[in-house]
């Protein structure tokens, strides 16, 4: 958490918040990937990148 609490400082401070639903994206789809990896979705999930 304290790796989140500096990314939204750095944005924050350097006015950058344009990149944060960039940096959401991108944590869903790792997210997505990684809890699909055993599953029957994976072959979906794959097929789409």
């Amino acid at each position: 958490m304290t790796i989140l609490r500096e990314l939204f400082a750095f944005l924050r401070t350097n006015k950058k918040l344009w990149l944060l639903p960039i940096v959401l994206v991108f944590v869903v789809l790792g997210t997505l990937v990684v809890l699909a990896q055993g599953s029957v979705l994976a072959p979906l999930i794959y097929s789409i990148f």
